[in-house]
């Protein structure tokens, strides 16, 4: 790849242009240079040029028209990379001028990779790049978290591909439907009114800046190809990258003396005992608290992270792509070609693909069992629901619920017929079961609902106990028929 334009007759090939970020002071001389050689060049869509940047005399042509289209997205890059190939193999070739620099590109990166495929000569004339004067406009400095995205590329996704600590320059929002899908991608990290900042022309002398907020991105007119979205920064500490950062300093060697201490078997409890708190937090439906609990539970994740990087053993991207990699792996209904019916389907597949991963990654010769991934450390009701609930996906299951119900009938009338206490506790065991097994039928989580019932009779035990006081007595001091009332009056205050 030649990014020199070297003579002006070497005009065969594709030619990508770097025009600036907008201003015709901040084209470079080796663009002003190839413009004045050629006759024509293409942009990759409909927009409007600065004023002076190319000869007036200029032929332009679209790759791409615009008209008639609503979302820019809708973009087939292929047929787009198609059309340039086709006109690069011409004898005078073609020049496809970009906003800003080439290399900031991804059309012009699939240009590049495309064009050698094809033998088709291409040169990169660079241009003065879009972050700085695009930052500078916004009052913002560039810094080592500053990030340069294109639009055709964040709306094909459905959270931001960058951490919302530093400032971001969107470019090539080319239609309002783009603006409406950036605003909700945006939206998964950034808060409704959170500020942003129009520029079109960033760094010219014709710069128009236009403050915003996110909530309003939607409502914009649509922009134009020289014309970028600022987004900044959110407070210190809201990505993952500041929070690793921040645990690696507590395990540092000036950092705090406890987490030094720690190991991962010193931390099990921790990890236990985060996990009810969070548990205790979702039954509450306290959204702070939850806030809170899911942050303590990811500073375990974090921390485990550290220690076995530190010991050598793995590192929180090795984490991370474990989890992509299976995740992606056992949804091929999603990411590949596997066609199912319904939630039925989904699990159902999702089973044969955990089986092929134990034959290739489980103990004794691959013959892992269907149920030997259910943790025996789980809360029994929750073990006896998973259990279930993975045989009943390979067709281990009652046809309907009236054998379900049937079942609990035939346990509660053998716990009565129980002769000695051992016969008793297992007969006990097979009910719960049962009644865990029709919680399953009845999508109730048998964890949960047990977990609430033991709230509410803290709750209105605790009324009988205060109301109690407040008499001047004791609970036990109270008839059952009492406390039975107070029970129900507890039960009117819940509702």
């Amino acid at each position: 790849m030649d990014q020199n334009p070297g003579s002006l007759v070497e005009k065969g090939g594709i030619t990508l242009l770097g025009l600036g970020p907008g201003s015709a002071g901040m084209l470079t001389r080796e663009a002003r240079k190839w413009m004045q050689g050629v006759d024509e060049i293409y942009l990759r869509s409909e927009h409007k040029l600065p004023p002076g940047i190319v000869p007036k005399n200029m032929r332009i042509g679209v790759l791409r028209p615009m008209s008639g289209q609503k979302d820019a997205q809708d973009e087939n890059q292929a047929e787009t990379l198609d059309r340039l190939l086709e006109l690069g193999r011409r004898i005078q070739g073609v020049t496809l001028a970009l906003p800003g620099d080439p290399f900031e590109s991804t059309l012009a990166a699939a240009a590049i990779r495309r064009a050698s495929v094809a033998g088709v000569p291409c040169r990169v004339i660079p241009g003065v790049g879009r972050m700085a004067p695009a930052l500078a406009a916004a009052g913002l400095s560039v810094s080592p978290h500053a990030v340069l995205v294109e639009g055709t590329e964040l709306v094909d996704r459905h959270s931001p591909s960058f951490p919302p600590d530093g400032p971001v320059v969107i470019a090539g929002l080319e239609s309002s439907g783009m603006l409406g899908k950036v605003k909700t991608i945006l939206s998964n990290s950034y808060p409704s009114q959170h500020p942003l900042k129009w520029i079109v022309f960033p760094g010219g002398s014709n710069q128009k800046v236009t403050d915003l907020t996110l909530d309003t991105l939607d409502q914009q007119v649509a922009p134009d190809g020289f014309a970028v979205l600022v987004v900044p920064p959110l407070a210190g500490g809201t990505s993952l990258e500041a929070f690793q950062e921040i645990i690696a300093h507590l395990r540092a060697p000036d950092g705090c003396p406890w987490d030094r201490q720690q190991t991962h078997l010193s931390l099990r409890t921790h990890l236990l005992e985060e996990t009810y708190e969070a548990l205790e937090a979702l039954d509450s439906g306290n959204q702070k608290d939850m806030v809170e609990e899911f942050g303590d539970l990811l500073l375990q994740i974090v921390l485990h992270a550290q220690i076995a990087y530190e010991a050598g053993e793995f590192n929180m991207a090795d984490i991370l792509e474990g989890v992509y990699t299976k995740i992606v792996r056992r949804h091929p209904h999603v990411f590949g070609d596997t066609q199912v019916e319904g939630v039925k389907g989904v699990l159902q597949n999702w089973e044969k693909l955990k089986a092929a991963e134990r034959e290739q990654n489980g103990d004794d010769n691959g013959k892992k069992g269907l149920l030997d991934g259910v943790p025996r450390l789980f809360p029994a009701l929750a073990q006896s629901q998973e259990l279930q609930d993975r045989a009943a996906r390979v067709g281990f299951d009652w046809p309907d619920i009236q054998g379900v119900l049937d079942k609990v009938r035939e346990e509660i009338d053998e716990v009565r017929q129980a002769t000695n206490d051992e016969a008793l506790a297992d007969e006990i065991g097979d009910l719960l079961f049962a009644l865990v097994n029709l919680a399953r039928w009845k999508k109730v989580d048998a964890e949960s609902a047990l977990r609430k019932m033991n709230a509410r009779f803290r709750f209105r035990f605790g009324y009988i106990e205060r109301t109690a006081e407040e008499q001047g007595r004791e609970a036990r001091d109270l008839t059952l028929e009492e406390m039975d009332a107070l029970w129900e009056e507890a039960k009117k205050q819940e509702s």
